[in-house]
């Protein structure tokens, strides 16, 4: 635990020294532990989620001399590698989507829970996210969570799951096509403008 009399270094000088001073390796433990438990936490449930966070810590401290020096937060790369981890626990992240809470789907699609709160109850709404979040591929499912619960940027995204922004506006455009089908969005928009659905991005 860093003193509050001392200058508090950055995530990358911190990983930095830890190469000859492995115990100052915990300050990034103190720092986002708890961000990395409540992103695994809410894909998993607490239970599993102990087990992700202590070993992404473990990997990310293994792999501390390959990390990038030039990018300040280490939050980004922690969670890529929770996220890699969570991908072993798929049938438990399975029956997690057949319980998520209303509070949960609203946090992953809050405009879809605007729009189609008229026609659907909260209950069959969830349900249905659910099940859509099921049939995304890995790779869009995982993107989807960073944003909404690891609450990421699209460049941090980038980096946690080490592929191209373009790529990460692809994957979320994709996700949120594939919700709103499940919500039925699409087929109130395409009613209400005749036949134009709505190309707007949502998020910036």
């Amino acid at each position: 635990m860093e003193s509050s009399n001392t200058v508090v270094s950055p995530d990358n000088e911190v990983i930095e020294r830890s190469a000859g001073e492995p115990a100052v390796f915990s300050t990034l433990y103190d720092r986002h532990a708890t961000a990395v438990f409540r992103y695994a936490a809410q894909r998993l449930g607490d239970h599993a989620a102990d087990d992700v966070m202590s070993e992404t810590f473990l990997v990310a401290f293994e792999r501390r001399a390959a990390y990038d020096a030039t990018v300040v937060d280490a939050r980004p790369w922690l969670l890529g590698i929770a996220t890699r981890l969570i991908r072993k626990h798929a049938r438990l992240e399975a029956t997690a989507w057949k319980g998520m809470s209303a509070d949960l789907a609203a946090q992953i699609a809050p405009d879809l829970i605007d729009q189609a709160s008229a026609r659907i109850d909260a209950e069959r709404l969830t349900r249905r996210l659910g099940k859509a979040l099921r049939r995304l591929s890995d790779a869009d499912r995982d993107t989807l969570l960073l944003y909404a619960w690891g609450d990421l940027d699209y460049a941090s995204i980038a980096a946690a799951m080490q592929v191209p922004i373009g790529t990460v506006r692809s994957r979320l455009n994709r996700a949120r096509h594939q919700l709103r089908r499940a919500a039925g969005i699409e087929t109130i928009e395409q009613e209400t403008n005749h036949g134009r659905a709505d190309a707007a991005a949502q998020h910036a």
